[in-house]
């Protein structure tokens, strides 16, 4: 057994002498700390959330209605997948595999790229006498709907820039001649409003969802009884998820403001938008902690799912208030 040994141990360091093992462990561990450590800045560059950018009227003041929210749509579409880094809810290597709450933050956006181009084409699929949808918009829809996870072929990032072109077009179709025909009416306008509002209203339940291990005791919320609590290592996914969609909706509800300030106006609606924007703004604050606490009652952490929850109610209920003006005030 001691010759079985003693050869392996001689082969081991003739092994060692001849390939420099003793000179390859120390270069190995400095390159996988140069490594780690490449990954963990480009993990927190890309982590960054894009600004908040002008939306801008038309260059026509009198530009068909839609005009301004489509091209914000396509904005946000070739956000997704220009910022830095890219989109990364697809990424099967790291840094962005390792990720969750830029990927949380893509989906929210995604969900409001969804709700926007099914709204320009639903109701006209329940109206027989409405005009069929155009194909971009047709387009648009069905590059949305793809698996925000999916890396193969179509790739989710190649999908949202097909649905972003698609929306493009359209926006220069509805601003070249013609475009009048293409125009936004306000059965669309009023479908929109209402998914947005279900949209800030499901994500609210899930952040007062995280509530459930923190506020024991606390009575539920009215129409949250049957959402299933968040598990505490979601509670930040959850959080920004909602960051993402407040981001988009701020920007497509300024739109909404440029494409139908008179009609808002005349149905004494204007109002609760700019409230609504407001709590939106108010919900994009800095977030100056380095992680998502959710504290409970009145302790010494802040509940930052309960604060983003209240500012998404209140921009839900503005919303309401809203569609209820556009359906039943009268015009003048």
């Amino acid at each position: 057994m001691d010759g079985w040994q003693n050869r392996l141990t001689l082969r081991w360091d003739e092994f060692r002498e001849r390939w420099g093992v003793h000179d390859i462990v120390p270069s190995v561990l400095v390159l996988l700390f140069l490594l780690i450590a490449v990954w963990l800045v480009l993990g927190w560059y890309w982590s960054r959330e894009p600004r908040l950018f002008p939306v801008a009227a038309p260059a026509s003041a009198e530009g068909p209605a839609g005009l301004a929210l489509v091209s914000v749509g396509a904005r946000l579409a070739r956000t997704l997948t220009d910022k830095p880094g890219g989109y990364t809810d697809n990424d099967v290597l790291p840094p962005g595999s390792m990720m969750d709450d830029m990927p949380a933050w893509e989906r929210g956006v995604m969900w409001q790229l969804r709700d926007l181009a099914g709204a320009l084409v639903a109701p006209g699929r329940r109206d027989p006498l409405a005009p069929p949808a155009p194909p971009d918009v047709t387009e648009a829809v069905a590059a949305f709907g793809v698996d925000p996870g999916a890396w193969g072929m179509p790739s989710a990032e190649s999908e949202f820039r097909r649905g972003g072109k698609a929306l493009e077009r359209h926006a220069s179709r509805l601003a070249g001649p013609g475009g009048s025909t293409l125009a936004m009416r306000e059965i669309q306008l009023d479908h929109w409003l209402l998914a947005a509002q279900d949209r800030l209203d499901q994500l609210a339940a899930r952040l007062n969802a995280a509530q459930a291990a923190s506020l024991r005791g606390v009575p539920v919320s009215p129409g949250t009884e049957d959402v299933p609590s968040t598990p505490w290592n979601r509670v930040d996914d959850a959080f920004f998820e909602a960051r993402g969609a407040s981001w988009a909706l701020l920007h497509l509800l300024k739109a909404v403001e440029v494409d139908f300030g008179d009609l808002l106006a005349a149905r004494h609606a204007n109002l609760d938008l700019r409230a609504a924007i407001h709590e939106l703004e108010a919900a994009q604050q800095p977030l100056w902690s380095p992680v998502v606490l959710n504290g409970a009652g009145f302790g010494v952490f802040a509940n930052h799912s309960l604060i983003m929850a209240n500012y998404l109610g209140r921009a839900s209920a503005r919303l309401g208030e809203v569609q209820s003006q556009l359906v039943s005030a009268p015009a003048g």
